[in-house]
């Protein structure tokens, strides 16, 4: 199915457009290819707010899709001025934790290296 097709389908909300054809976006040949499908899922969850196994889940495919962590965050950082600071800044312990980055065990040492 071609992008004006699927286009006019969602916008009228027309039932034709199962799940699989939105699983299909992943192996078109011309569409997005996996890793940056993952990386703006990621940018999606930001925005709504998702919930930290989504966000472990979205980063586990970024990166075996071949996204590297900064990459992760540059996304983080570059949807800013479309979503607002304060929703990036509520995601980012969920990304962190997804990528494996404990943020609280960071915190404490940056404090014990400069107590103030």
């Amino acid at each position: 199915m071609d992008y004006t097709d699927r286009l006019r389908r969602l916008a009228i909300n027309d039932e034709r457009l199962p799940e699989d054809d939105l699983d299909e976006v992943e192996v078109a040949p011309d569409g997005l290819d996996a890793k940056t499908l993952a990386l703006a899922r990621i940018a999606a969850l930001v925005a709504v707010g998702g919930a930290e196994p989504s966000f472990g889940s979205q980063a586990d495919a970024a990166v075996s899709a071949g996204a590297s962590p900064q990459e992760i965050v540059d996304v983080l950082v570059g949807i800013i001025p479309v979503v607002g600071f304060a929703l990036v800044v509520a995601a980012a312990p969920k990304v962190a934790m997804a990528l494996g980055y404990d943020l609280d065990d960071a915190m404490d040492a940056t404090t014990r290296a400069h107590p103030e």
